[in-house]
């Protein structure tokens, strides 16, 4: 996904431009190679909010690693929706043909049913026009109450701030949690759990706090969580003591530090897993020692 590209419809709600905007403006910032462009219809959309836009209206050439993003508009139904051309329905089906990904945040799930990119796909969009998303496209598999859906590279958002959250799961599935994790604490915000699938990590879930000496060893965790990491050293670059920093952890998480490190291993382990990694080599990737201690965990939180 080295371009990222935004669609823009008459009526688009600034915040659900703005908010996956500023995920990959910051991964781009963290030195992974996003480009972003604005693509419209016309050359110039007013916004929902009055403000208005300058886009492009000619397609940039995309490849399979590319994402269009959707952004939803302000419409009492869907079936207000702006009138959205053929040529752009066509992008986003053709690039998804290619083997690219394409988002929509909130109502713009309407845009990608036009396009017949719903058809036997989960989704999702705001819960006021979920019903109705149903009737529409009666091919696609609305889900109810969740923050995001991802189905065969076709990933939709709930209400308008879920779109930092899809962004922030684009980006932890392409380069990690701890990337994903930065640039939520960056932005200030923390990812959430849709309740069907560990859509947020342990990195962003136990961000929400705000004690910055915790946050420097979760910091020293993320990065290195398949390594031994010893509470001393913990403490000492937090510049605690390793009792104060356990209580002071325990508080903020509801973790130690310890357990902290495992369930990032686990979740880690629990990806791998899911791509055909053997138990085994899982465990060593995400560094325990042999595959017995990956076992127990995962019989824990079976």
């Amino acid at each position: 996904m080295s371009n990222v590209v935004f669609f823009l419809v008459p009526g688009v709600h600034l915040l659900d431009l703005a908010g996956p905007a500023q995920v990959f403006s910051t991964a781009a910032g963290l030195g992974h190679p996003y480009t972003l462009s604005y693509v419209a219809e016309r050359p110039r959309v007013i916004s929902a909010q009055g403000l208005p836009l300058v886009a492009e209206i000619d397609w940039p050439r995309l490849g399979p690693e590319d994402l269009i993003v959707v952004p939803g508009w302000r419409s009492v139904t869907l079936a207000d929706s702006p009138a959205i051309g053929a040529a752009p329905l066509r992008a986003l089906r053709d690039h998804h043909a290619r083997g690219g990904t394409v988002a929509s945040v909130c109502a713009a799930a309407e845009a990608l049913g036009r396009a017949g990119l719903l058809d036997g796909r989960r989704c999702t969009t705001h819960h006021d026009v979920q019903d109705e998303l149903a009737l529409r496209h009666p091919r696609a598999l609305v889900v109810r109450d969740v923050l995001f859906t991802a189905d065969d590279r076709v990933v939709t958002s709930a209400g308008i701030a879920s779109g930092i959250d899809l962004a922030l799961h684009l980006v932890a599935t392409r380069h990690g949690p701890a990337v994903a994790a930065r640039i939520a604490r960056s932005m200030v915000v923390y990812a959430r759990r849709n309740g069907h699938e560990p859509q947020a990590s342990a990195m962003l879930r136990h961000r929400s706090h705000l004690d910055d000496t915790v946050h420097r060893a979760q910091d020293l965790i993320d990065g290195r969580f398949d390594e031994p990491l010893p509470l001393s050293a913990l403490a000492s670059a937090a510049g605690v003591s390793e009792r104060t920093l356990t209580r002071l952890f325990t508080r903020a998480t509801g973790l130690t530090p310890l357990r902290y490190q495992q369930t990032l291993r686990l979740e880690r382990a629990q990806h791998l897993l899911s791509h055909g990694a053997t138990v085994d080599a899982a465990a060593r990737s995400v560094g325990f020692e042999d595959a017995r201690m990956l076992r127990r965990l995962r019989a824990r939180t079976a």
